[in-house]
């Protein structure tokens, strides 16, 4: 067997076979569009807003006042009609007529006329909303490559637009492997609960994937060639089945398929029995280990490069935080969970392979290079995708 290549290695690799069979972009209802990343730029084809309007409930009044009651669109001058907040306010003949809203708290109505009782209401174009002072047509609104947030998406209704183009959310599926696991109740001696199933889904979610299936297959493997051949989606995501023992099954099932191996397990800690595949058909596999935090870890910081690739963006990028002095690992790169304390990272106590306390109180995963960190020393980290779910609120 090869050298394993080391993490930073296998993220690059991860992210360039995601980006050799980037997806096109999803034309999408503005309803199912919050959470996703727009994938060319909102320019706005009218005036915002497009026409004037009342900005609040009172009267439409035209020239000074009083003013006569009337109930004509446009009146004339010394005239007023009732109007309520949004309603069209038309664009007087004469220029140099001035028109404004006077607020209903601020007249009263005396045998057919109005008066204002507020010495210095209306001034002339109070309260009317004129065209274009949120923006200009051809006005740029929403860069492409922005993640959609409620906000982006009432502002595009607001252009007239009815769907938008979003990067696409690379379809996933799962493929959990292990005789020894149960889906519910007390665990026996010899058996552990299924840690991933009631939360891959989410997780790839998070990462920007969209789990379209999910089957479980025993040690065997006969049936693992199967739930590969047959998984139907752009990525494969397996978890399990990836070490050298006769239980283990996923690596002879790859190359049984006719699999090309682009990382055969990386030089990190832990998760170092990842693999990254390619089937001849172009499906992409990431083999994770059965080890939770091993698996999660490898999830985190390999698959979401991959999915990014395919969506036609970049992987999320470390960031450097300083903290305390961690050992290393010779030969690997360690991935420490962390929190996140006065600005300094605190590594968890919990971070055996598999371990899940550490993780589930971390705000990132340390990347700690074989030699190790010193005191007050930076180093490479990466955030846990449910504190920022950069890519998430993919429907599912």
């Amino acid at each position: 067997m090869t050298e394993r290549p080391s993490w930073r290695h296998a993220r690059a690799i991860a992210a360039a076979a995601g980006a050799s069979a980037v997806l096109p972009p999803e034309l999408i209802a503005l309803d199912r569009a919050v959470g996703r990343r727009i994938a060319a730029d909102l320019v706005t084809p009218i005036d915002l807003p497009h026409f004037a309007s009342a900005a609040m409930d009172g009267w439409l009044v035209v020239g000074d006042g009083p003013w006569e009651l009337v109930t004509i669109e446009l009146p004339a001058p010394g005239q007023a009609r009732a109007i309520v907040t949004g309603a069209h306010v038309p664009a007087p003949t004469d220029p140099g007529v001035q028109l404004a809203v006077l607020r209903s708290e601020s007249g009263v109505v005396e045998a057919g006329v109005l008066r204002s009782t507020v010495a210095d209401e209306p001034r002339p174009g109070h309260h009317i909303r004129l065209p274009a002072t949120e923006a200009e047509r051809g006005e740029l609104l929403i860069a492409a490559g922005t993640r959609l947030n409620p906000a982006h998406v009432a502002l595009a209704a607001a252009t007239g637009t009815d769907a938008l183009a979003v990067q696409a959310a690379p379809t996933v599926a799962l493929v959990f492997t292990g005789d020894e696991v149960i889906e519910s109740g007390l665990p026996t001696a010899g058996r552990v609960r299924d840690s991933f199933g009631v939360q891959f889904p989410a997780l790839i979610g998070m990462l920007g994937g969209r789990v379209v299936g999910a089957s479980r297959v025993p040690d065997h493997h006969d049936e693992t060639v199967a739930a590969l051949r047959d998984a139907r989606a752009d990525v494969i995501v397996t978890t399990g089945g990836t070490g050298g023992s006769s239980a283990d099954h996923v690596r002879a099932a790859l190359l049984a398929l006719g699999a090309r191996l682009l990382v055969d397990g990386v030089a990190m800690r832990p998760g170092g029995p990842t693999r990254i595949a390619e089937l001849p058909d172009g499906r992409l596999v990431v083999a994770l280990p059965g080890n939770p935090l091993a698996a999660m870890v490898a999830a985190i910081t390999l698959v979401e490069p991959l999915i990014a690739g395919l969506a036609g963006r970049e992987p999320i990028p470390p960031r450097v935080m300083r903290g305390p002095a961690v050992e290393g690992r010779a030969g690997s790169t360690v991935l420490a969970p962390y929190s996140e304390v006065d600005g300094r990272a605190v590594v968890a106590t919990w971070r055996g392979a598999a371990m899940l306390r550490g993780l589930a109180g971390a705000t990132g995963i340390l990347v700690v290079p074989p030699e190790g960190v010193r005191e007050g020393e930076g180093a490479e980290s990466l955030p846990v995708p449910w504190l920022v779910a950069p890519h998430s609120a993919v429907e599912n």
